[in-house]
């Protein structure tokens, strides 16, 4: 019996280290999997300037698009149409005969956003070197769109007041916003849905929401898309 004690004090002396290597081992596995950008060595800097360089690119990348002709105009995923809440109006007056009035409130409305979306670059800019790092790692952590989302909630404010005024003179212009308020006040009067009369703020408020979403489409193709990694630092933090 003994003997038998003594054996298995042995053995126990001798599995106890082999344990403690095997939990070390295991948490080695566990450090080198959350390394960043997928086990590179990558420092929290080179992190930063990934993403920061991904937000340079895509911003760039869909102001000047849609700042062209038919920027908004020709996209049909983000075309500027008359709200949900007017459409009954615009279907009685196209029934009227005066579906091109229509149609110019339109073009109006989608000319106005280009206009707006060749003013942004400093805006952007200025958020994307403000980035932190705490920022920067929250983003890496997040979803596919986390780049976007975080350019969204420190821009909007800045972005509205930029949009704004821009928009409110070319609609001026075109006289779009005179028919607009004349059109909307009349309907409200009979109806219980009410039209916003305000134009300038629905055409700011769909620009903003079609500009978020070619920033959206360009993050992805520079999280999934080698060709669009056209930058070195691009390369080394989405290569992989």
């Amino acid at each position: 019996m003994k003997k038998f004690l003594a054996i298995a004090a042995m053995a126990f002396i001798c599995i106890k280290p082999i344990q403690a290597q095997g939990v070390k081992g295991l948490l080695d596995k566990v450090n080198k999997a959350v390394t960043p950008a997928n086990g590179s060595n990558l420092s929290n800097e080179d992190i930063i300037s990934g993403l920061k360089e991904a937000l340079r690119v895509g911003t760039d990348s869909s102001a000047a698009k849609l700042s062209k002709l038919n920027g908004f105009f020709g996209d049909a995923a983000i075309k500027i149409l008359m709200p949900e809440e007017a459409k009954k109006v615009e279907s009685t007056i196209r029934s009227l005969g005066l579906g091109s009035l229509v149609d110019k409130a339109i073009l109006s409305m989608n000319r106005a956003a280009e206009d707006a979306a060749s003013g942004v670059g400093d805006i952007f800019w200025t958020a994307i070197k403000g980035m932190s790092i705490k920022d920067g790692l929250q983003i890496l952590r997040g979803g596919d769109f986390a780049a976007t989302d975080y350019l969204k909630s420190v821009t909007t404010a800045q972005l509205t007041e930029k949009f704004r005024p821009v928009i409110e003179t070319a609609l001026e212009k075109a006289d779009a916003t005179k028919y607009w308020k004349d059109i909307f006040t009349n309907y409200n009067r009979f109806s219980t849905k009410q039209v916003n009369t305000d134009l300038t703020a629905y055409v700011t408020e769909k620009a903003l929401s079609g500009l978020f979403y070619n920033i959206g489409l360009q993050e992805q193709k520079i999280r999934k898309d080698p060709a669009a990694q056209v930058t070195d630092i691009l390369k080394k933090v989405f290569a992989k």
